[in-house]
């Protein structure tokens, strides 16, 4: 499994890209993915009220997290492409300039 790890406006976001012969997670509702790269990562967005409280740029906001979505790629270049696209949209969303947003690539061993 190789994790993609983004890091802007003091946190964090980590998702992974499965590779052929790795199970990504089951849950219910989640597609079944049978391509040789699976991405796997949560989304979320900034919200008035409710949600999770997350600290950026030193100042608490409020965050509201979408069930994940698996999406299946032919290759591992293009799964990081979208990967790397994913992450730095997810900061967008909570108003962190998705150019600051720093990103690694990590091979892990799934054992």
């Amino acid at each position: 499994m190789i994790l993609v790890r983004g890091s802007g406006g003091g946190t964090e976001l980590t998702g992974t890209v499965f590779e052929r012969g790795e199970e990504p997670p089951g849950y219910k509702g989640a597609p079944d993915e049978d391509a040789p790269y699976v991405w796997v990562c949560d989304s979320f967005y900034e919200v008035e009220s409710g949600g999770s409280s997350l600290l950026v740029d030193d100042e608490e906001i409020r965050v509201a997290f979408e069930e994940p979505m698996p999406r299946g790629f032919d290759t591992r270049d293009q799964a990081l492409t979208a990967a790397k696209e994913h992450v730095r949209t997810q900061f967008a969303r909570i108003g962190v300039d998705s150019a600051a947003v720093e990103i690694e690539v990590t091979k892990e061993d799934p054992a």
